[in-house]
């Protein structure tokens, strides 16, 4: 592999890409695998708990058996951030799917494993979108509770639409037209000096990221209103930018036809959240 990675399984750290799933895995061929995203970087890991405690709570919804805690987990990611440079930006990412079963997971086969690798934080230049064809399913059609793998695939079809078109990402809505997310993170966009950003219906993932900005912003005195977005509100806004864990706070420079800069609101959103994280 071009960039280092670790990866904790069966009570050793592991070099590369070890071979720990083979065709036969359920997780393999019958997509029972549930995951979480942290990060590391300028020494720090920010919610590391957070994340950790919420791939046990994607396993439950999964069916399969946690057979780590979350204060397990987040020891055992001390651990591999600390055989890396200090220096070096990692996602840090645990993981459990099932060895067995067929179609339904079996719980007693479940396995761990917690991966950590160097992925550089993407730059603050910010990042193009388009509106998407795909949409995010119905809370009752996919587990959407959980960071599940299964989810990915459609979001990997937004993106591939969306750079056939010349853009870097995809805005999806729900099945009923509203605005949900981008392809890879949550969306947000500020308004006569507000910050909205669409209310979790079930529909996505109620990001641990945009947990926290929210509140971050709440407390700097900043309104911030969970609704329903429609994309024509998106084309209109004074800003749009996303949160999530691999960027953490990134601008949206354009928006299909339309020119944008990354404004006030962005910019507090992001410069809270990288104090909160150094604090």
């Amino acid at each position: 592999m071009a960039a280092r990675a670790l990866t904790f399984f069966r009570g050793q750290w592991l070099e590369g890409n070890p071979g720990i799933i083979g065709p036969m895995t359920h997780a393999a061929w019958l997509s029972s695998v549930v995951f979480d995203g942290a990060r590391a970087f300028e020494g720090v890991t920010p919610d590391l708990d957070r994340h950790c405690a919420r791939v046990t709570r994607s396993a439950a919804v999964m069916g399969l058996r946690a057979i780590l805690t979350g204060s397990e987990i987040e020891e055992l990611a001390l651990d591999g951030v600390s055989r890396f440079d200090s220096k070096a930006e990692l996602y840090i990412r645990p993981m459990f799917y099932a060895e067995g079963g067929f179609v339904m997971p079996d719980p007693d086969t479940t396995q761990f494993a917690l991966t950590i690798h160097e992925l550089p934080l993407p730059p603050s230049s910010g990042f193009t979108a388009c509106l998407s064809t795909r949409r995010r399913p119905m809370p009752d059609a996919a587990p959407l509770e959980a960071k599940a793998s299964c989810l990915y695939p459609n979001a990997g079809l937004a993106l591939r639409e969306a750079g056939g078109r010349g853009f870097n990402n995809a805005i999806m809505l729900d099945p009923i037209g509203n605005v949900a997310e981008f392809a890879t993170a949550n969306l947000f966009i500020a308004k006569d000096g507000a910050a909205h950003t669409p209310i979790p219906n079930g529909t996505f993932l109620n990001g641990i990221t945009r947990q926290r900005v929210i509140q971050l912003l709440r407390d700097a005195g900043i309104a911030v209103y969970e609704r329903m977005i429609s994309f024509a509100d998106v084309l209109a806004a004074d800003e749009v930018f996303s949160v999530g864990n691999y960027g953490k706070v990134l601008p949206t420079t354009k928006v299909e036809s339309r020119d944008l800069q990354p404004g006030p609101i962005y910019r507090q959103a992001r410069s809270l959240y990288w104090e909160f994280a150094h604090h």
